[in-house]
């Protein structure tokens, strides 16, 4: 049965820079999960990150905090430590969460900590996408169906 790569923030784990989950409640992802499809992940806490911590932008290619820290080099680790787990369980689709700096599929923020999305791709998405691993938003559960169901 084929493995999905799962943003754990989406199943409530208190992963997110905040400490809290984003949970989402959608029948699919129930029955995936009963199923022992997921792959539950976090990249940023898999990259050393701790919980809870200052939010992040991706600034012109770095990914830097709002006081100023540049975190890229956790956020890389994460992104490679979710690649290599995709490549270890043969996972060619990822379910991550939308506006990430890490797991954004169509939109992150703007750097500028202001609160306002632009088109782009948080660090493990760019990454994954790159190695030909399809990737969905919380927001594409639907197209994410139809791909398992080819």
């Amino acid at each position: 049965m084929e493995k999905i790569l799962v943003s754990s923030c989406l199943l409530g784990q208190p992963v997110r820079y905040d400490g809290r989950g984003h949970a989402i409640l959608h029948p699919q992802l129930n029955l995936w999960q009963k199923k022992n499809r997921l792959i539950v992940f976090c990249p940023e806490v898999a990259g050393g990150l701790p919980t809870p911590r200052s939010p992040a932008e991706i600034i012109q290619g770095s990914v830097v905090t709002n006081l100023g820290e540049d975190v890229t080099e956790q956020f890389q680790t994460g992104a490679n430590i979710a690649l290599e787990l995709c490549k270890k369980n043969q996972v060619r689709l990822a379910l991550l969460k939308e506006s990430s700096p890490s797991c954004g599929r169509n939109t992150i923020y703007d750097g500028k900590h202001r609160g306002v999305k632009i088109e782009g791709l948080g660090l493990t998405t760019a990454l994954l996408i790159k190695n030909g691993i399809q990737v969905f938003s919380e927001e594409q559960i639907p197209a994410l169906i139809k791909v398992l169901a080819l």
